[in-house]
C-alpha cells in the first residue's frame, strides 16, 4: 500500500514538471519570436518609441558647428579703417586637480604662489588677491578675475600665455577695435558682444550707437554651418567634414570723413577743451557744394576716459545759436529788399515789445550803419532788420532755411528739432540775433551750404556708400538739393559782408585769417538759457564761429562751438580760431597743391603676379607710394585692392612672400601700421596716436613670426 502511495506521488510530480517544461518552452518560443518580430520591426522602421535611431546616430555623432560671419568694416572715404572686428579675452584658472592632459601633465594651477606673482605683471589686481581668488573654497573646478581680467586684449593674452602658466586659459568673445580712438567716435559709435543663442551661448556683436547701431543688420552678415562625423570615441572620420552653409560677412561702409582733415581737427579740439575746461565742444567741416561731411568730432565723446558722452551732440543737442544767425538774418533781408547797408540807426539798447534788446557793449557806438551792425555783431541792428523786413517774412526765411526741420541725416539717429515760439514782437526780434530760438549743428550746417553755395541749399550727409563682402557697391548716396532759400546774388553779397567780418577794420573775426586765403566768417557770443532766465559770467556762454572758405570761391563751411570755458585766459576768439585756422588751411592748401586729376585721387590698379620693379613702377606712375616687403619674385598681395580709391602719395604694400625685413614706417598711420603687421603676420602693440615716430624693429632688421613690431604714434601737426 505505502509502495503504491509513493509511486501515485511520483507519477504526480513527474507530470507537473512535464507540464511545466511544456508552458516554459511555450514562452521562451513566444519572447523569442516577439523579439525577432521586433527586431525586424525596427531595423525596417530605424524607430524605437517615435524615436527615429537613424536620426538620433546622426545627432550623436554629427557634430555641428558655427562658421561666424565677419562684422562688416566702417572706412573714412580713402579706405582707412575706423572700426574691425577683434577679440578680447577673459582670464580663467583651473583649480581641479583631478585635470590632466593626455600625457599626464598638470592642467590645474599647481605653484598657486608663482601663478599669482606673474598674472599681477599683466593684469590690474595685486598679487594677494590673485592669490586669494586663487584659494577660494567652495570653487571645485574653475575662477575668474572680475573686470580685471576681462576684456584683455589680443597682445595682453599672448603676453600671459606665454609665461606657460598651468592651468591657466582664456575665453574668447568677439570685440570691435576703433584704431583711431576718439576719431569721430560719435558718428562711428559702438558695437559690443550679446548673447544671441541662449542654448549655445553664442555671442554676437551688436551695435549700439552711431553708424554701428544704424547699420546693425548689414554690417552683422550671416553665420554659416560646418559639419562632421565622429566615430564612437570621438574621432573625425575621413572626408566628412563638409560646410553645410557659408558664412556671408557682413556689409562695408564707407563714410564722407576724411581721416587727414579728421587728425588735425581733433587733435586742436582735444587740446583747445581741456585748456579752456569747457563743458563741451563741436566741430564740422563740410563740402557746401556737395553737402558731404568731411570732418566731426565732439567733446567730450563716446571713448573719454573720463565721463564719455554717448549722445551725438550734432544732432541730439539743441541750443540758441547767437549772433552766427545773424548770416541768416543778412541773407533774408537782402533776398525780400528789406536791407540798406548805408542806413543808421542808434546803437546800444533799444526798448520794443514791452522789452529792451541790448548790444554787447551796453553803451553802443553811437549812430552806425547797418554794415556796420554787420561788423559789429549789433543786436539792436538786427532786431531793426527784423522789424524792417516784418515777422512774417522772417520766419518764412526760417523755414526756407529748414531752421525747424529735421536735417534726417542718415547715420545719426535720435535729432531733435530746433525751436521757436516766435511769439510777440521782443521773441521775434530776438531771433534774428539767435536768441529765442533753438538749432542743432546740422540744421545750421545745412543752412550755411545754402549762403557758401551760390542759394543751393545741400542736405548734409555721412554715409558715402556701402559695399558688399565682394566690394560691390549696393548703395550709393549722392548729393542732394534740399532747397533754394536765396537767389545766387543774394549768396555772393552775403559772403562779402561775411568777408569784411575777418578783414574790415571794425569787424570782429580778426583772429580768424589765415595767410594767403581769404575767408569769410561770423563770429557769435550767446547767452545760454536755463529755468530762471539767462545765466551771467563769461563762463556761461556758447561762443561759435561759422567760416566760409576760399571766399573768393566759396567751398567749404567749417563751424565750430566752445560751451561754458571755465579758463578763459585768453579771449574765445582765439581759442576757436586754434581749431578752425589749421584745420582750414590743411584743406585749402591741399586743395591749391592738389588741383591734380580727381582732386588727387587715383584708382589702385592691380599688380598682383607682377614682379616687385614692374609693380613699383605702375605704382609710381599713380604718384601712389609703393612698399615691398619680402623676398619673393613677385607680388603676391597688395594691401589696396585693385580699383579702390586712393589719395595720392598713399602707401600700398606689396607681399612677395618668402623672408621679410622691416621697412622704415616713420610717419605712417596707424591704419598703415596695421596692415603692414597683417601682412607680415607680426603682433602689433601701439602707444599713442597720430602718426609713427618710434618703431622697435629697425629699418632693415630681419622679421620672424614670432616678433612683436611696438610703436609709438604722436602728431604732426
Amino acid at each position: 500500500m505505502n509502495k503504491m502511495t509513493q509511486r501515485t506521488k511520483n507519477n504526480g510530480n513527474s507530470g507537473n514538471r512535464e507540464t511545466f517544461g511544456k508552458w516554459l518552452f511555450i514562452i521562451v518560443v513566444a519572447m523569442f519570436t516577439l523579439f525577432i518580430v521586433r527586431f525586424a520591426y525596427i531595423a525596417i522602421t530605424k524607430d524605437v518609441q517615435h524615436v527615429n535611431l537613424r536620426s538620433q546616430a546622426e545627432q550623436i555623432y554629427t557634430q555641428k558647428r558655427t562658421i561666424l560671419a565677419k562684422r562688416g568694416n566702417i572706412y573714412d572715404q580713402h579706405g582707412s579703417v575706423l572700426a574691425t572686428d577683434t577679440s578680447k579675452y577673459t582670464l580663467y584658472a583651473v583649480l581641479d586637480k583631478s585635470q590632466h592632459s593626455a600625457d599626464g601633465k598638470p592642467l590645474y594651477v599647481k605653484n598657486k604662489q608663482r601663478t599669482a606673482k606673474i598674472l599681477a605683471k599683466y593684469i590690474d589686481m595685486p598679487k594677494s588677491q590673485i592669490l586669494k581668488t586663487l584659494s577660494k573654497k567652495g570653487q571645485s573646478y574653475q575662477v575668474e578675475f572680475g573686470s580685471a581680467g576681462a576684456n584683455l586684449s589680443v597682445a595682453k593674452m599672448q603676453q600671459i600665455k606665454a609665461e606657460k602658466l598651468p592651468g591657466i586659459g582664456f575665453i574668447a568673445t568677439p570685440a570691435r577695435s576703433y584704431p583711431e580712438g576718439e576719431f569721430a567716435s560719435q558718428i562711428v559709435g559702438m558695437a559690443t558682444p550679446r548673447v544671441t543663442n541662449k542654448e549655445t551661448g553664442q555671442m554676437t556683436l551688436v551695435g549700439q550707437v552711431g553708424l554701428e547701431k544704424y547699420f546693425n543688420k548689414k554690417l552683422t552678415g550671416k553665420n554659416g554651418l560646418r559639419q562632421d562625423k565622429r566615430d564612437v570615441y570621438g574621432y573625425s572620420l575621413a572626408n566628412s567634414n563638409q560646410v553645410v552653409k557659408k558664412a556671408v560677412n557682413g556689409d562695408n561702409v564707407y563714410t564722407t570723413l576724411d581721416a587727414k582733415v579728421q587728425h588735425i581737427m581733433e587733435n586742436k579740439l582735444t587740446k583747445v577743451f581741456k585748456e579752456s575746461k569747457a563743458e563741451s565742444m563741436i566741430a564740422v567741416v563740410m563740402d557746401a557744394k556737395t553737402g558731404k561731411i568731411i570732418a566731426a568730432s565732439q567733446r567730450p565723446t563716446l571713448r573719454s576716459k573720463k565721463d564719455p558722452v554717448w549722445r551725438n551732440m550734432l544732432v541730439q543737442d539743441v541750443y540758441e545759436p547767437g549772433s552766427t544767425m545773424k548770416t541768416f538774418a543778412l541773407s533774408a533781408a537782402i533776398d525780400s529788399g528789406h536791407f540798406d547797408p548805408n542806413a543808421t540807426f542808434n546803437s546800444g539798447t533799444w526798448q520794443i515789445g514791452g522789452g529792451k534788446v541790448t548790444d554787447w557793449q551796453a553803451s553802443g557806438w553811437g549812430t552806425i550803419s547797418y554794415k556796420d551792425a554787420f561788423d559789429l555783431s549789433s543786436n539792436v541792428g538786427f532786431a531793426h532788420v527784423e522789424q524792417n523786413m516784418g515777422a512774417k517774412t522772417w520766419k518764412k526765411y526760417l523755414t526756407r532755411f529748414g531752421m525747424f526741420n529735421k536735417v534726417n541725416v542718415e547715420g545719426m539717429d535720435g535729432e531733435v528739432s530746433g525751436y521757436s515760439a516766435f511769439k510777440g514782437i521782443l521773441q521775434q526780434a530776438n531771433t534774428a540775433f539767435g536768441q529765442g530760438i533753438t538749432v542743432n549743428a546740422m540744421q545750421m550746417m545745412q543752412g550755411f551750404s545754402a549762403i557758401a553755395n551760390n542759394g543751393k541749399m545741400m542736405k548734409p550727409y555721412i554715409v558715402d556708400k556701402v559695399t558688399n563682402n565682394e566690394g560691390k557697391t549696393i548703395q550709393k548716396v549722392k548729393p542732394q538739393q534740399v532747397g533754394q532759400p536765396i537767389k545766387a546774388s543774394t549768396s555772393k553779397k552775403v559772403v562779402k559782408m561775411l568777408e569784411g567780418v575777418i578783414y574790415d577794420k571794425k569787424g570782429l573775426g580778426h583772429d580768424y585769417q589765415i595767410d594767403d586765403y581769404k575767408i569769410a566768417g561770423k563770429t557769435a557770443t550767446a547767452q545760454i538759457g536755463g529755468a530762471g532766465g539767462y545765466s551771467n559770467g563769461d563762463s556761461n556762454y556758447l561762443y561759435s564761429f561759422v567760416g566760409i572758405a576760399p571766399a573768393t570761391k566759396p567751398r567749404y563751411v567749417m563751424y565750430v562751438t566752445l560751451r561754458k570755458p571755465h579758463n578763459l585766459s585768453k579771449p574765445a576768439t582765439k581759442m576757436i580760431a586754434e581749431v578752425f585756422n589749421p584745420t582750414m588751411k590743411f584743406i585749402l592748401s591741399r586743395q591749391k597743391s592738389t588741383k591734380q586729376k580727381n582732386s588727387g585721387i587715383v584708382k589702385v590698379p592691380d599688380v598682383v603676379n607682377q614682379s616687385p620693379q614692374d609693380a613699383s613702377d605702375q605704382l609710381n606712375k599713380k604718384h601712389l607710394v609703393p612698399v615691398v616687403i619680402g623676398s619673393g619674385h613677385s607680388v603676391k598681395k597688395q594691401s589696396i585692392t585693385k580699383g579702390q580709391p586712393s589719395l595720392i602719395n598713399q602707401h600700398i604694400i606689396l607681399d612677395t612672400g618668402g623672408e621679410y625685413k622691416m621697412p622704415d614706417i616713420n610717419n605712417w598711420s596707424s591704419n598703415d601700421v596695421q596692415k603692414l603687421s597683417q601682412m607680415m603676420g607680426i603682433k602689433l602693440k601701439e602707444k599713442g596716436s597720430g602718426y609713427v615716430t618710434k618703431q622697435s624693429i629697425k629699418p632693415n632688421d630681419s622679421v620672424k613670426k614670432s616678433s612683436t613690431l611696438t610703436v609709438e604714434y604722436s602728431s604732426r601737426h
